[in-house]
């Protein structure tokens, strides 16, 4: 069993502390550099949150570069960055309904009201910035570090549900739209079964290559070498918030032939949706269903998943009811997200 971080003195806590910060520096290397980590979602915010306990208890352990204090990497991959208007925030984390309901009793106590709650699917996605002038799309970013993404605005424009430019009319001089980039499930598995048509078929090109080899000293087709240079290029993906992650921050214009065709239809198979707004000072909304609501009549696609619930009560049943059905979503979850509704 894990001690409590304020039974631990000061040196067991940094030399934890320690530990925790490199595993979670590692995995987000590999999630943002290569789009690929052996680490689930559970163990990487278990790790997270136990820092975040120590740092509680030893706040001489907190520091500004320290992974509670940033949201992930940027700038990584060699794509061109852009610093966001506003600077996008993570989200705390409850891991049981006792803790959810903790959070809660304490953030009504906070607003000194009654309120309601805004509750939804927390996407198992790439988080983007969607930044327009007057109703134009300027650029789109990643979250990166939450304060410099990259910029990924030609990609993105390939995305479904990622508009040129706004529907409707009297659109602010800026305002930043804060999204989910999704790979759905069924099109994740579609994009594996495209991965292997493209290795029988690289295998195939070589194969025709060696034939075509008139040479008499000519070495025999070494099947199992060739089958292994085709799995290289087209590897099975591992989970589909890679795909999407790997998909949206490719660079196609440095591609060609089948490695081509497999960016397109990583790209193609990408969908979006929105759930925020930054960098809008004063926006004519008095609560966040009203900010879905704008949004959709912008144009931009809102999640069917998400529900205003008068109590907390109300809250459980919707974690419960997807606890239960997690299965029955178009995209893969990373937890629910409740929020106070009125802003």
């Amino acid at each position: 069993m894990t001690n409590a971080a304020s039974d631990l003195t000061l040196d067991d806590a940094r030399a934890e502390a320690e530990d925790l910060v490199a595993r979670i520096e590692s995995a987000r290397d590999a999630y943002y550099g290569s789009d690929a980590s052996d680490v689930d979602d559970q163990t990487y915010d278990g790790w997270l949150h136990r820092l975040e306990q120590l740092e509680q208890a030893h706040p001489v352990l907190r520091t500004q570069d320290s992974p509670t204090q940033t949201v992930g990497a940027a700038g990584v991959t060699g794509l061109d960055t852009i610093e966001h208007a506003e600077r996008m925030l993570s989200l705390d984390n409850v891991f049981s309904p006792d803790e959810l309901r903790d959070w809660c009793v304490r953030a009504e106590a906070s607003a000194a009201r009654d309120v309601r709650w805004l509750t939804e699917l927390k996407i198992d996605g790439l988080a983007i910035n969607l930044r327009y002038e007057n109703g134009v799309l300027s650029s789109a970013a990643t979250r990166g570090d939450g304060r410099i993404g990259e910029i990924v605005t030609d990609n993105a424009l390939c995305v479904a549900g990622i508009p040129r430019r706004l529907a409707g009319e009297g659109h602010p001089a800026i305002v930043e739209v804060r999204g989910e980039v999704f790979l759905p499930v069924e099109a994740f598995h579609a994009l594996n079964a495209g991965q292997a048509s493209r290795r029988e078929r690289a295998l195939a090109e070589a194969r025709e290559r060696w034939q075509g080899v008139r040479s008499a000293g000519r070495k025999d087709f070494d099947e199992a070498r060739q089958r292994a240079a085709a799995d290289r290029r087209f590897p099975a993906f591992a989970n589909p918030r890679n795909a999407a992650s790997g998909g949206l921050r490719q660079q196609l214009e440095k591609k060609q032939g089948l490695e081509l065709e497999a960016g397109r239809a990583r790209l193609d198979s990408l969908r979006l949706y929105v759930h925020g707004i930054g960098a809008w000072p004063d926006p004519p909304v008095a609560s966040q269903s009203e900010v879905y609501e704008l949004l959709a009549s912008w144009g931009l696609p809102t999640s069917p998943h998400l529900k205003v619930c008068a109590s907390i009560d109300e809250v459980l049943a919707f974690v419960d009811h997807y606890g239960e059905n997690r299965h029955a979503v178009e995209h893969e979850l990373d937890g629910i997200v409740v929020k106070i509704d009125e802003l």
